[in-house]
């Protein structure tokens, strides 16, 4: 088990209410597991983290009854409540954007400026742009990045996310960056590293370079959004972004669209931006009916 997972479950215990906490587990309903969700819920957590929760509760009593101490698991019948408050947003960086922070950025350390093209045109996660090796960048029959493997910070090297590897095009704005980094390194070096040749740290990467003024107010994690929506604006099928970005469910890759806008949406607009079809007004004339 990784040492956050760890960290995390331990947390579970400790968000335990203390009424829940004091009752015997043969006592424990369905209502009163619920009661703990809307709590937890109403806590303001996200509605992962009380997911989460749900299914660490969902553990133990499942143990319980594997040793007999209850019938039934009184966690089976309950729901994660749905969650009231907004969801973060994604802040992606439109391709202008993203090349006025590399700019920014390498007014501070060239070496990084290229590691946030990079991100913002792979798509990769942190812990994935920490661990990519010189082997994993291949040129032929096309360049690109084979992503196999992630290294967060803190814990030992493990595979990605969703646990099976991908291959993601590197695009032609970014292939010569990614060639500069592989320059006088053998296959198992690390390809992404700072001007020293260190393996990237999160908090030291934003204290080189100034994260909070040069980012324009995003997160690291939102150079991955960035790719993502760079794909979809150039045409990229959300079935193959869904590939190139690893994720689980095309329903996490529609979250960009609802994001972009479908092509669809696009060509309306280009439609209803014909001239004589501008906002309502035509023949020259601005605005509606008088």
């Amino acid at each position: 088990m990784a040492a956050t997972t760890y960290a995390t479950d331990r947390y579970m215990v400790a968000a335990i209410p203390s009424w829940l906490a004091a009752r015997s587990v043969a006592s424990v309903s369905d209502r009163e597991v619920q009661r703990a969700l809307l709590a937890h819920t109403k806590a303001g957590h996200a509605q992962s983290s009380v997911t989460r929760y749900r299914a660490s509760l969902s553990s133990f009593f499942g143990w319980c009854v594997r040793e007999r101490l209850i019938g039934t698991n009184p966690v089976t019948a309950s729901r994660v409540p749905r969650q009231s408050t907004p969801r973060v947003e994604m802040q992606p960086l439109a391709e202008s954007e993203l090349e006025a922070v590399a700019v920014a950025v390498a007014g501070h350390d060239e070496a990084l400026s290229r590691l946030v093209l990079v991100a913002g045109w792979t798509g990769l996660r942190w812990s994935e742009l920490r661990a990519i090796r010189v082997r994993s960048f291949v040129e032929v029959p096309l360049p690109l990045l084979v992503v196999e493997r992630a290294a967060p910070e803190g814990i030992a090297i493990k595979t990605t996310k969703s646990g099976r590897v991908r291959r993601v095009p590197i695009a032609d704005r970014v292939l010569p960056l990614v060639r500069e980094f592989a320059v006088g390194k053998s296959g198992d070096d690390l390809l992404l590293t700072t001007s020293r040749g260190h393996q990237l740290h999160a908090g030291a990467f934003m204290r080189a370079v100034s994260w909070k003024e040069t980012g324009k107010g995003r997160r690291i994690h939102d150079l991955r959004h960035t790719a993502a929506c760079l794909w979809l604006a150039r045409g990229v099928d959300p079935g193959t972004v869904k590939a190139w970005m690893g994720h689980s469910s095309i329903a996490t890759t529609n979250l960009y669209l609802h994001h972009l806008g479908t092509a669809a949406d696009r060509a309306a607009l280009d439609r209803l931006n014909l001239p004589g079809c501008a906002g309502g007004a035509r023949d020259g004339q601005e605005g509606g009916a008088q």
